[in-house]
């Protein structure tokens, strides 16, 4: 069963996210070790039904 999106937290707000430079795989999450075609934490939610338990808030964003 899929938990409400609004209370997963986003990958890009997570320290171990980054962006690949793979077209087909453009999301990765270092904690995890993997490179996704989609955000990560959707991955992890589908196949074990629990959240990431690995998410570390990142620095915050400086707005442009």
């Amino acid at each position: 069963m899929m938990k409400d999106t609004n209370a997963v937290p986003r990958c890009r707000d997570c320290r171990h996210y980054y962006i690949t430079f793979d077209r087909n795989f453009p999301y990765g999450c270092r904690e995890l070790g993997f490179k996704s075609a989609r955000e990560p934490m959707r991955d992890v939610i589908e196949s074990s039904g629990e959240v990431c338990l690995y998410f570390s808030p990142g620095k915050p964003k400086r707005p442009r």
